[in-house]
Parts: structure tokens; C-alpha cells; sequence
């Protein structure tokens, strides 16, 4: 589906996502890949789950056309230091574990928390080619990796290798003008600095004249007066 999350006006915060699906019953699915962690990475994930679930209804829809949404979140750094577990489930649901309606979830997936070596299950496979596929060979597999979808995966994996030389020339490229466009910025910050230096001197400058004309017109009223009442 189209990764962006679209508004109906232009001043409307617009959330963009690494992949949204849906599947054969209507359910949605949201799926990102997050490297770096951030302050607001909690509220930002809450949102974009919030903002799909909610973006199903169009004008006059009924609230039974909603359809369960399922946010997943593979981050490769931990969000939630103090807790060990690598999987989190979250639904809405009261303290004693109450859920409030099946309509999906977020699931959080913290990759460097995962050290598992018995792979005996598709998440955990997953999760084990997410953190080590870089490293295999793709022409001796390890056991775990032995299905119809990790070979998929190894091969797009090998792909992506294949164009890394392409990939790096692109980079080199789009390099080449942030640094132009860098460069322009600065030279463009410099000259606003020295016309607003030159501009805070003229101000300056006429503030002392408009001083001393008021000092010279007061000196010129205090003679003027001098000469109509002599001591």
C-alpha cells in the first residue's frame, strides 16, 4: 500500500512508514526498521499506529468497517533498557489485563536483546537472519535457514550486494551536492551576517549624529537663552 499516511489538508502532520499491507481479511499491517533510537521514538510509534488505525474510515463510515492494525517495529537499538525481553506485544488494556477490543496491536522487536541459538519458530528465524544475514554464506546455509522465504530473502540480500558498487557511486554523487548545497548555505549565511553587521553599523552610526545634532541643538537653546537673561 502507499507508505504515506495522507491528510485531508496540507497543514496536517503527515506520517510516513517503511511498509504498509493489508491482507486477505482487510487487516493492516505497518512495518518499520528503525537504526537509531530517539527521545520521541515511543510517541512516534504510538502515533503512526494510531494514525493508520484511524485512517481507515473514510466520510460516513460506520466504526464496524474498522479493521484490526498491526504495527511492527524491528529497532536496532533498545528502546526499553530495562527490561530484557526482545519481544513486546502492546494492545489497549486496562491494569488487570483487560483488553479493550481485538483490533490489533504494536509489537516491538528489539534485535540486539535476541541471542536465542534454537531457532523453532518463523519469528525467531527472522529475527536471527535480521542480525546475522550479512555475515552467511548464501551458497552454505545454516539449517535454520533452510526454507522457501530465507532463501528469498538471501537472494535479495545478494542482490542488494551486487549493486553495492552502484549504490556507492549514488551515495558519492548525492555527496557531492549536500556539500554544494552546504557550501551555498554558508556562503549565503555569510552574507546576511556581514549586511546585517553593515546595517547594524549604519544604524549606529546615525544614532550618534541624531545625538549630537540633539546635543548641539540643546547647547544652541542654552545660548539663545543666555543672551536674553545675562547674569
Amino acid at each position: 500500500m502507499n507508505p504515506y499516511n495522507d491528510k485531508e489538508f496540507f497543514n496536517d502532520k503527515l506520517s510516513i512508514v517503511d511498509v504498509k499491507a493489508r491482507d486477505n481479511l482487510e487487516r493492516l499491517y505497518q512495518i518499520e526498521i528503525q537504526l537509531v533510537s530517539s527521545v520521541f521514538l515511543s510517541d512516534r510509534i504510538a502515533y503512526n499506529w494510531a494514525d493508520i488505525y484511524a485512517g481507515q474510515l473514510q466520510s460516513g463510515q460506520k466504526y464496524d468497517a474498522l479493521k484490526p492494525t498491526y504495527s511492527i517495529w524491528l529497532l536496532a537499538e533498545n528502546l526499553l533498557k530495562s527490561d530484557e525481553q526482545y519481544a513486546h506485544n502492546f494492545k489497549l488494556r486496562d491494569t488487570a489485563g483487560n483488553v479493550l477490543n481485538d483490533h490489533g496491536g504494536i509489537w516491538l522487536l528489539e534485535l540486539s536483546k535476541f541471542h536465542a541459538q534454537n531457532i523453532d519458530s518463523e519469528d525467531k528465524r527472522w529475527l536471527k537472519f535480521f542480525n546475522d544475514g550479512a555475515k552467511l554464506n548464501d551458497e552454505e546455509l545454516p539449517d535454520w535457514m533452510i526454507t522457501t522465504e530465507m532463501k528469498q530473502a538471501m537472494n535479495t540480500l545478494r542482490v542488494f550486494s551486487e549493486k553495492e558498487h552502484e549504490y556507492d557511486r549514488y551515495q558519492a554523487c548525492q555527496e557531492y551536492v549536500r556539500i554544494q548545497e552546504t557550501n551555498r548555505s554558508l556562503l549565503e549565511k555569510e552574507r546576511k551576517a556581514k549586511e546585517l553587521a553593515l546595517s547594524e553599523k549604519e544604524a549606529e552610526r546615525k544614532a550618534k549624529e541624531e545625538a549630537l545634532a540633539e546635543v548641539a541643538h540643546l547647547k544652541q537653546l542654552l545660548n539663545q537663552k543666555a543672551e536674553k537673561n545675562p547674569i
